[in-house]
């Protein structure tokens, strides 16, 4: 893998949150957001004229409130929820997930170090502070959803989600990019997780970018170490797309 592009401003730019933009934290409200953070993607949403989204796993609120003031087109819950550009909101209708909220817990409360998040549409069970319980939380949450179709159990970094099945980050992306001003873009995503996947495989085939952070094997054809390489790369894109532009003399006839 090699290091990813400058942007041009004809790039439609999709960002991971968690472990992309922020570090990881113990616990999904612990994580940090740097003091330069909003204003940088403030910057860039501008110069590439509105066309910059948050497509994570968490909540479109959750993401709002961690760039506040900021509010910027986002897909949260790998896409249960989706605002486009003027800010309109599209839902999918949260599924029952009663007997997979009991589930997660009764395992958290038999298991120190395990956390239960519920989301609008998804139910998620972090093991970070308990990784020796990956297999038991595995097996607990695929049990639960056993003959349920419209569910489907999903692993990222120390958590599993039961989530409404067949919707992901990539089809999110490939909304966006039906959209203005997102249309007729090159899209650049960037994510370190293996939720983040489905993503690449959307904007590398239409001859974009797709940048994995961190280590790992993954579809993307670039790589960053981390949240604060991803942040210079950032930062660099930006003071190259705010350079006046550089007009070549004319040659005296």
């Amino acid at each position: 893998m090699q290091q990813p592009p400058r942007l041009t401003h004809d790039a439609a730019l999709f960002l991971d949150f968690d472990g992309t933009l922020v570090d990881l934290a113990e616990t999904p409200e612990a994580v940090h957001v740097p003091a330069a953070l909003v204003p940088l993607l403030s910057d860039l949403a501008e110069l590439l004229g509105g066309a910059l989204a948050v497509v994570s796993g968490r909540q479109i609120d959750v993401i709002d409130r961690f760039l506040a003031p900021l509010r910027l087109p986002a897909a949260g819950e790998h896409g249960v929820q989706r605002r486009d550009a003027e800010g309109h909101m599209q839902e999918q209708r949260p599924p029952d997930l009663t007997l997979v909220l009991e589930a997660a817990n009764e395992l958290a409360g038999v298991h120190e170090g395990l956390l239960v998040e519920r989301k609008h549409a998804a139910i998620a069970l972090h093991y970070r502070l308990a990784p020796q319980l990956e297999a038991v939380c595995r097996d607990a949450m695929q049990r639960v959803i056993e003959g349920q179709p419209q569910l489907e159990l999903m692993h990222g970094k120390f958590v599993f989600e039961v989530k409404p099945a067949g919707i992901n980050k990539g089809i999110a992306i490939d909304a966006f990019m039906k959209e203005a001003p997102f249309a007729g873009r090159v899209p650049i995503f960037a994510g370190d997780d293996t939720t983040d996947e489905n993503g690449f495989a959307i904007v590398q085939p239409r001859g974009g970018v797709g940048v994995k952070v961190g280590s790992g094997p993954s579809l993307a054809l670039h790589r960053l170490d981390s949240p604060r390489a991803v942040f210079e790369w950032l930062v660099a894109t930006r003071d190259l797309l705010a350079a006046p532009a550089t007009t070549t003399p004319r040659r005296p006839v």
